[in-house]
C-alpha cells in the first residue's frame, strides 16, 4: 500500500469518525508511513516510566519524538506539551500520536490540531493495545502484538 493510500484511508478513518484531527492509522500503517519518510514522525506521548519499564518503539531518534501527555508519578495533565511538541515538530511534519492503547493519542492529536499542526493522526490500539481475557496487554491488538520494531525494557 502507499503512503498516499494510507493517508487517504486514515483521512477516510477521520471523516467517519469525525475526528477533530486529520485521520487514524493503524500500527502497521504507521510504520509503513515511517520508513525512509523524515517528515513523517511519531510522537510518543507515553510517559518516560512506560517507555523505561514497558518498552518502546525502535525508530531513528530523528523520526521518534517523546512528549508526555502526563507527567509521572503526579498523573497530572503536562501544561508543557505544546511547547514541547514545538521544541522538537514542525507544523508541517506529519505527526503520528502513540499512547499506551490510544486514547492519550487522540487527546494529543487533537490538541496539537487546535494549535497549529495540520497533519495529526492518531495510531489505532496504541502500543500495547487493550488487556486480553487474562488482564494482559501486547496479546490482543497495538504495536507490539503486530509483530512491529520494538525495544523492550
Amino acid at each position: 500500500m502507499s503512503p498516499q493510500h494510507i493517508l487517504d484511508l486514515a483521512q477516510q478513518r477521520g471523516k467517519d469518525g469525525q475526528t477533530p484531527y486529520r485521520g487514524a492509522v493503524t500500527p502497521t500503517e504507521a510504520h509503513s508511513l515511517l520508513l525512509g519518510n523524515p517528515v513523517v514522525k511519531l510522537v510518543d506521548v507515553r510517559t518516560r516510566a512506560e517507555r523505561d519499564w514497558v518498552g518502546m518503539v525502535d525508530l531513528p531518534a530523528s523520526q521518534h519524538l517523546f512528549v508526555q501527555w502526563n507527567l509521572y508519578p503526579e498523573g497530572t495533565p503536562n501544561p508543557q506539551f505544546i511547547e514541547q511538541l514545538a521544541a522538537v515538530a514542525s507544523p508541517a511534519d506529519t505527526l503520528l500520536f502513540l499512547c499506551r492503547s490510544g486514547v492519550r493519542s487522540r487527546h494529543a492529536a487533537k490538541l496539537a490540531s487546535e494549535h497549529g499542526y495540520g497533519n495529526c493522526f492518531d495510531i489505532l490500539q496504541g502500543f500495547e493495545g487493550n488487556k486480553d481475557a487474562h488482564g494482559h496487554r501486547k496479546t490482543v491488538e497495538g504495536w507490539c502484538q503486530a509483530g512491529l520494531p520494538w525495544i523492550g525494557a
